[in-house]
């Protein structure tokens, strides 16, 4: 399993519960951890298919970025606030992400 595993998946940034619980998820393993310990509700449609997701991910079935989609709808879905995090100097280590906007 690959529980530590960052290549193609781009950080996303969570406000839970109140503006003072915030995560940030880097990895399939802090995606996991958010999913069981820190979810507001366990019941939706799209929080089970984001578990059923993380879990392909770590064996390896189906890309990061693939979960990032379904655990981004899953988020949604709990009215959980999301950030998309930009990473200094990602674009050199990731060239096939998008370009960001400098000022």
């Amino acid at each position: 399993m690959y529980w530590n595993t960052s290549s193609a998946f781009t950080p996303v940034g969570l406000a839970l519960r109140d503006p003072a619980t915030r995560k940030i998820v880097r990895t399939l393993g802090d995606a996991a951890c958010v999913l069981v310990r820190d979810w507001p509700r366990n019941d939706g449609d799209e929080y089970i298919a984001a578990v059923k997701a993380c879990v392909d991910a770590m064996s390896g079935k189906l890309a990061p970025e693939q979960f990032r989609e379904v655990f981004l709808r899953a988020a949604d879905e709990a009215g959980i606030v999301t950030l998309n995090v930009v990473q200094k100097g990602v674009r050199a280590r990731r060239p096939h992400l998008p370009a960001t906007v400098r000022r």
